[in-house]
């Protein structure tokens, strides 16, 4: 019930990611053979992270069907939660992969190994022409989104790991300096790091019910305590249910008149435009339970709290 803007952009992005999906599947087949034909360790990773894109945008694209389907008696919130859920799972697989990358390439430059620079050229510069479609698809998607973000985040990277490809294969190419296969695939791995620990960290925060980012609660109190008729705010929780569904609850102290006068209707519209309209982050769905001045002096409030 009042959810509808919730879903806005959903078909759109399950389209974006369908395409993807099917390129980022097609370059990982292509890369794996070039990898093994070439032996190339930086090709090697590069194609293991486009197996990641793949693979992401693969479970990107079924959360994002799955976020989109109705809320239930059962699942309240629907499927929403699976969208931070599955960017997680994406980010802890990256980081893994990542440290994977680094140790190998590590042995690889102090064992170094012939590579054909000219066939290394070729895939990666291919490699590259695949990942800047993907690019192109998503960059029109909702940035919001976790699971959006998550395949963007790794198809740019891997985009910068086929340039990093195509440099090795020139430097391979005109030097014969094949400790460069290493350093690239070295690079490669440094590249997923940092921003895949931001995503977790974010994505663990919203599984925390932490604050949303960007919300200052404090503030938010201060604004509400300072409404007409309003007492004092108490028990005040904001967290996410997804990227783009911030939610807020608060027990609210007003004037005992204010239930006998009718005003309480009032200053519930009052207080949930507050939430909406005056802070960066716009809560649209806020519950307010609104308490008499004289229930905080009654034995039954004072046992619940």
């Amino acid at each position: 019930m009042g959810h509808d803007h919730h879903s806005h952009g959903t078909g759109a992005d399950s389209k974006r990611l369908t395409l993807v999906v099917a390129i980022a599947w097609l370059l990982f087949a292509f890369q794996l053979a070039g990898a093994w034909i070439t032996g190339s360790l930086a090709l090697l990773f590069d194609t293991v992270h486009v197996f990641t894109d793949a693979l992401s945008v693969t479970v990107a694209l079924v959360a994002a069907h799955l976020a989109a389907r109705p809320s239930s008696l059962k699942r309240t919130w629907g499927w929403k939660r699976i969208e931070v859920i599955s960017a997680m799972f994406q980010a802890a697989f990256l980081l893994g992969v990542g440290a994977f990358v680094v140790v190998e390439a590590i042995k690889r430059f102090f064992n170094p190994a012939e590579i054909p620079g000219f066939e290394v050229l070729i895939f990666g510069a291919i490699g590259l022409v695949g990942n800047l479609v993907m690019i192109a698809i998503l960059v029109g998607g909702n940035r919001q989104n976790f699971n959006m973000r998550a395949a963007f985040l790794e198809v740019l990277n891997d985009a910068l790991g086929s340039v990093a490809v195509i440099v090795s294969a020139l430097v391979i190419g005109v030097w014969g300096w094949y400790q460069a296969d290493a350093v690239v695939a070295l690079f490669i791995g440094i590249l997923i790091i940092p921003r895949t620990l931001k995503l977790l960290f974010e994505t663990i925060n919203v599984l925390l019910e932490s604050t949303p980012p960007h919300l200052d609660l404090q503030k938010l109190q201060n604004h509400l305590e300072s409404q007409e008729h309003v007492l004092a705010v108490h028990d005040l929780h904001a967290s996410q249910i997804s990227s783009d569904l911030p939610v807020l609850t608060a027990h609210v102290v007003l004037r005992d008149e204010c239930f006998e006068t009718g005003h309480t209707v009032e200053i519930l519209k009052a207080l949930q435009n507050c939430v909406n309209e005056h802070f960066e982050v716009s809560i649209r769905h806020s519950t307010f339970q609104l308490e008499p001045e004289s229930l905080k002096e009654s034995e039954h409030y004072a046992h619940l709290h």
